[in-house]
Formats: structure tokens, C-alpha cells, sequence
């Protein structure tokens, strides 16, 4: 992406050259226009806890990030026309050379990096009736693609979208992404399949094709969805999704399942590409208190592919591990607590718990790993500091899949203030 100190400027410079338009047509565009500005503050080690001595054995980073993004509405007339805009800026608190490499920074052990990094991108769009269409820097946010948002800076893709909600509870989307540009880096790149990716075989494309959709019935409390996405000579994705949400009495009652069958697609591959991945997340929430059990199933010869560095939506896509390793089944039990029920608005913590084995571990012995997490973050809600957020996610993970060593222990500590700037 465009790579220059003043990323946030160039967005802002970019959207307001759409303001030019005659008075007439801009008046939609201008009134439904709105922009964000989020100063993101984020504090993150992993202990490597029994890496051998030749591997680094602790990746601490600290960095100051600014997260701008810009809405237009659109132009008034039957096709409207408007722009998004976004832009990037990470600076290097604290890294050094030993402790590189967490993801927050464009660094790796032994090259602590750049002190700053940024990166701004833009997206014109359409609409016609409920259908809209956007060409540029894009963040989808679907069950067959999410963009990742887990470190300093979110990750943002280049290419084409569209979603369509012509009839009532049907919402359509398509798209082609050609580039991507990750939450560590300025530059665009190929798209990279994660679990698939090694210096031999990097299986990366410059096409992520998709398509699919939802639909909502029974008032709103069930919907099915049905996607399809191909990384071109990589691999090809089916994905089969339902969920329902149904209240008893006090009680509210969810249950998320989704079915995905991969398989090889084309060239660019050392090896096939066979999995069938299970996920199912049941919920039963009363008051202040919501709990989950999770159950998930990685299935065939090969681990379950997805885009590297997004959000799949799967029960067991954790802080640190997936458990999509082949042959890989793994449970979770997960509580939740919304303290506003007790008088403190803003106050939230889960904590969860998965465990999977059936994988092959390193050196032949049977696979088995776990990870804890425990999260906790408040939001305060009104008076001068009102949406000055504090997160604090913790993490341990023990695991026999690698011969290096698989034992983690991992602290982030996030401070973020969203500011509306129109």
C-alpha cells in the first residue's frame, strides 16, 4: 500500500476530493458521511517457554498505532457513487533484536525493524437500489472471509466486492481479491494460505474468488448460509452454515454450526489439499452470564486451509492455536460475565478452555495440546474519557505438535481510544 509518515493525511486528502462533486448530487454523500479516528496502544510478550537454546526464547514488543477510516454516504440519482477511505500508522515503542517478531511490527528475531511503518488505501463505491458494489482497499467481514484485526494495524485486502439485499432476509456477496496487505507490513503481496505456506511451497495467489450468502427466517431467529471460496491453484472451499437463537424464559439459547469441505485447486501446491472441518458452538446465556461448549473436527489427510492471518469462522480459532491440525478433534468450555448487571457498564471477562488431540505429534507420539484463555476489558462510558477502552488477554497454551517446542505463555495489554471526527 502507499507508504508514506502522513497515510492518515493522504485518506483524508483523498475523501475530500469526492466533496468537489456539484452541490446537488453531494448532498447525500456529505450528510451520511462519517470517520473514525482510533489511537490503538498495544503491549504484547509470548514466553517461548522450552524452545531449544539455538531459538528465541521470548518475543516482547510495545508500539502506538492510529487507525483512521472514512465513510461517504453516496450521491443522490439511481446509481449513487461514494468513497471509503483508510490509513495506517504504527510507531515502535520498545523492540529490540532478541525480542522481535510478535507481529505488532514489520520485525523478526534478529531485525527489530523500522521505528515506523504506514500504509493508506481507498475504495470507490456504488449503489443501485440495495445493491452495492466496491472496487479498491477492502475488509470483509463474511464466514467464508473475515479480515484479521489482532494486532496493532487490521489487515486489508485489494480488489472487489459486492453485497446485495434485494429481498427481505436474503443477503448476497461476491467478490475477487487480488492482493493483500498484512497487519505487520506496507507492502501488498500475494495471499497466502495458512497452514500451507513453507519456503518450498508457498501457495500464494493474487485471485481469492468467493460467493455465497445468508438467509434469515422464523422471525429473525434462524439463518442459513451457503459460501464457496477458491484461492486460484491453491485450494477450493465449500462452507455450509446454521444458526439459532432461541429464548426460554430467561434463558437465550444459540447454536452455531458450520461444515466446510476443502479440497486442491491447480498447480501451486507440494502436496493435495484434503479436510472436512466440523465446528459447532452451543450457548445458553441468563442475566449477566453466558455459557459455551464447543466441539470441533479437523478431518482427512491434511490440516484445514484457510486465508493466513484471518478470522475463520470456527468454534476453536483461539489467541493462539486453531486446532485444524488432520485427524484433530478438540472440545471447549467457555464462560462469559457482563458486569453492567452489577452496576458496572462497560466491565466484561470470558474465560475458555479447548483441548484437542488425534493429530500426530512430534517424533510419532500421539498429538495433544490445550489452551487457556482469559480475557477481561472495560469501556468507560461517559464524561471526558468516554470510549477509552482497556483490554487485557491472557493466554497459555501447551502443545506436543512441534519438535522445537510448543509450550507458550503470552500477555497483551491494548488501550484504545476511538475518536468521531464527523
Amino acid at each position: 500500500m502507499t507508504q508514506s509518515p502522513l497515510a492518515r493525511a493522504v485518506a483524508l486528502a483523498t475523501l475530500g476530493t469526492c466533496l468537489t462533486l456539484p452541490s446537488l448530487a453531494q448532498a447525500e454523500f456529505i450528510k451520511d458521511s462519517k470517520a473514525t479516528l482510533e489511537l490503538r496502544n498495544f503491549y504484547m510478550n509470548r514466553d517461548l517457554r522450552n524452545s531449544t537454546a539455538a531459538q528465541q526464547s521470548k518475543r516482547e514488543e510495545w508500539a502506538q498505532g492510529f487507525i483512521l477510516k472514512a465513510e461517504s454516504g453516496f450521491t443522490e440519482g439511481t446509481v449513487g457513487f461514494g468513497l471509503d477511505a483508510y490509513a495506517g500508522l504504527g510507531l515502535k515503542l520498545s523492540s529490540d533484536d532478541d525480542r522481535a517478531g510478535t507481529a505488532l511490527l514489520p520485525s523478526t528475531f534478529g531485525n527489530e525493524g523500522p521505528g515506523s511503518y504506514s500504509e493508506a488505501t481507498a475504495a470507490v463505491k456504488a449503489k443501485l437500489s440495495n445493491t452495492v458494489l466496491k472496487v479498491g482497499g477492502v475488509m470483509p467481514k463474511l464466514p467464508i472471509i473475515s479480515s484479521g484485526d489482532s494486532r496493532l494495524l487490521p489487515q486489508v485486502f485489494e480488489g472487489g466486492t459486492i453485497t446485495s439485499q434485494e429481498l427481505a432476509g436474503l443477503t448476497l456477496n461476491a467478490g475477487q481479491l487480488r492482493q493483500v496487505n498484512e497487519r505487520d507490513s506496507t507492502d501488498r503481496a500475494d495471499i497466502r494460505a495458512s497452514n500451507y505456506t513453507s519456503a518450498a511451497a508457498p501457495r500464494a495467489s493474487d485471485r481469492y474468488n468467493f460467493g455465497g450468502g445468508t438467509y434469515q427466517f422464523n422471525a429473525g431467529n434462524t439463518t442459513a448460509g451457503l459460501w464457496y471460496g477458491e484461492l486460484q491453484d491453491v485450494y477450493d472451499q465449500k462452507m455450509y452454515n446454521l444458526i439459532h437463537i432461541q429464548p426460554i424464559g430467561d434463558w437465550k439459547l444459540g447454536a452455531n454450526l458450520a461444515y466446510f469441505d476443502s479440497s486442491e485447486n491447480g498447480r501451486n501446491l507440494a502436496g493435495k489439499i484434503d479436510n472436512n472441518l466440523t465446528s459447532l458452538m452451543l450457548s445458553a446465556g441468563i442475566g449477566a452470564h453466558t455459557f459455551r461448549l464447543g466441539y470441533q473436527n479437523s478431518s482427512g489427510d491434511n490440516p484445514f486451509p484457510f486465508i493466513a492471518e484471518s478470522d475463520p469462522a470456527i468454534a476453536n480459532y483461539l489467541q493462539i492455536l486453531d486446532f485444524t491440525r488432520a485427524d484433530e478433534k478438540s472440545w471447549q468450555a467457555r464462560y462469559d460475565i457482563n458486569f453492567a448487571t452489577y452496576g458496572v457498564p462497560g466491565l466484561n471477562a470470558f474465560v475458555r478452555y479447548v483441548t484437542g488431540d488425534g493429530f500426530d505429534g512430534a517424533g510419532g507420539r500421539d498429538g495433544k495440546e490445550w489452551e487457556r484463555d482469559f480475557d477481561v476489558s472495560y469501556t468507560i462510558q461517559e464524561g471526558t474519557f468516554k470510549n477509552l477502552a482497556f483490554r487485557w488477554r491472557n493466554a497459555m497454551v501447551r502443545s506436543n505438535a512441534a519438535a522445537t517446542g510448543g509450550d507458550l505463555d503470552e500477555n497483551r495489554l491494548i488501550v484504545s481510544y476511538t475518536l468521531p471526527l464527523f
